[in-house]
């Protein structure tokens, strides 16, 4: 899958534009970059609103914006899970889409910034999702991560059961097997989880026979914040994993571009990840 670019706009990335790579930077590049931006200043200001606790209506709101909506559709509900330092606002654009188009329960999960270890985010990811599933009658679940986010959910699919309750799980430039990015930011113990070789990161590397979660894994070429870029795949040989390649934009943009927006729900109306995705997705 093809979407299209965003500039690096963090300080580990800027290696990659010291004089001698400059002369290579492309036009995309330079859209990513400006894309990447609008984005940050965007969800900055968007930012306090997804300070407070999402709360659940007891029944379906009805539509009164205006805006056409598809007929809505029997399946499961969909939890959003954002990244490390962020909160449920970065999927305000994803989930109205989804809502458009027949999902009846989106929800956003909020975890604490101060959370410092994976394991126990996955075990409270767990305890949301039963509550999820005893209020809406639902056996199972679909799981939207971007970033930290979907390696949460992994952990929470792989080491502690939820196969059993999650469907498919979306990951949206997640470090599966670690990143190198920001060696400055060791000082907070999750991301160290988040480095390749971690104990983390080497649990999910373990074999996980009979995990009944279809996973759908989307990566891009200009990810600032995956080191290599191929970590945001998943390559685990007792998974039923499909990769998305994503060109042209960065690591904010992929929670909140139209076109990825589109292929996810693919990905989750599809009876198998690869029956409907196609191998990439272009977008400039």
């Amino acid at each position: 899958m093809k979407v299209t670019g965003v500039l690096p706009l963090f300080f580990p990335s800027c290696r990659r534009l010291w004089p001698g790579r400059l002369a290579g930077l492309s036009l995309t590049l330079l859209r990513a970059t400006a894309l990447e931006a609008a984005i940050l200043a965007g969800h900055l200001l968007l930012y306090p609103t997804g300070l407070i606790r999402e709360r659940h209506p007891a029944a379906l709101p009805a539509p009164g914006d205006g805006t056409a909506r598809l007929p809505l559709r029997p399946a499961p509900p969909v939890v959003l899970l954002h990244g490390f330092i962020d909160n449920r606002s970065v999927f305000v654009l994803l989930r109205r889409t989804l809502a458009q188009h027949g999902r009846q329960r989106v929800e956003s999960l909020n975890y604490s910034p101060l959370t410092c270890d994976i394991r126990t985010a996955a075990e409270l990811l767990g305890r949301h999702i039963e509550e999820i599933c005893a209020r809406t009658g639902s056996a199972r679940v679909d799981i939207v991560g971007h970033s930290l986010g979907g390696l949460i959910a992994r952990y929470y699919v792989q080491c502690l059961g939820g196969d059993l309750r999650v469907r498919t799980l979306v990951t949206l430039g997640t470090p599966h097997s670690g990143t190198r990015v920001a060696p400055l930011a060791d000082a907070h113990p999750i991301v160290r989880q988040m480095r390749p070789g971690s104990a983390v990161i080497e649990e999910l590397a373990r074999p996980a026979p009979g995990c009944r979660t279809r996973f759908v894994s989307f990566w891009s070429d200009l990810d600032s914040l995956m080191d290599p870029l191929e970590t945001a795949c998943l390559d685990h040989p007792d998974l039923d994993a499909h990769n998305v390649r994503v060109s042209g934009i960065g690591h904010l943009a992929l929670p909140v571009h139209p076109a990825v927006a589109a292929v996810i729900r693919e990905a989750l109306d599809a009876p198998h990840p690869g029956d409907r995705i196609t191998g990439g997705l272009p977008v400039a």
